[in-house]
């Protein structure tokens, strides 16, 4: 069993900064891609970024330039800094982890979601 606890989110205004964790605990045996995704009202989940556990990134256009993804391999946990935040980056954020665990090889693990409002 593997939980992803997030922490983090809130209202900020347009222009300002906040910074996501997800901290991933359990019967862990290694963490592949760890990443974070979101999902605005009316809207499918979109991934926003993802890193491996080498530290290649990949982002969504949309957001490029603005936040950064990082981990810390040793806590098992993710970070999203985001600057610059906007109106449309209001959305309920997820984060997930691919986890090998005893007898279950890449299974794709979900935090509860964190909400993050951008007031313009």
């Amino acid at each position: 069993q593997v939980q992803l606890v997030e922490s983090g989110g809130g209202l900020v205004q347009a222009g300002g900064s906040l910074r996501l964790s997800c901290a991933a605990s359990g019967s862990i045996l290694s963490i592949n891609d760890m990443g974070w995704y979101r999902q605005a009202p009316g809207k499918q989940r979109e991934l926003v970024a993802v890193i491996s556990s080498g530290g290649s990134t990949k982002y969504a256009d949309s957001v490029k330039g603005r936040f950064t993804i990082s981990r810390d391999n040793a806590k098992n946990t993710v970070y999203l800094q985001m600057n610059s935040l906007q109106p449309e980056d209001t959305a309920v954020y997820y984060c997930y982890a691919r986890v090998d665990v005893p007898k279950i090889p890449r299974y794709d693990y979900w935090g509860q979601g964190t909400q993050v409002t951008v007031s313009s």
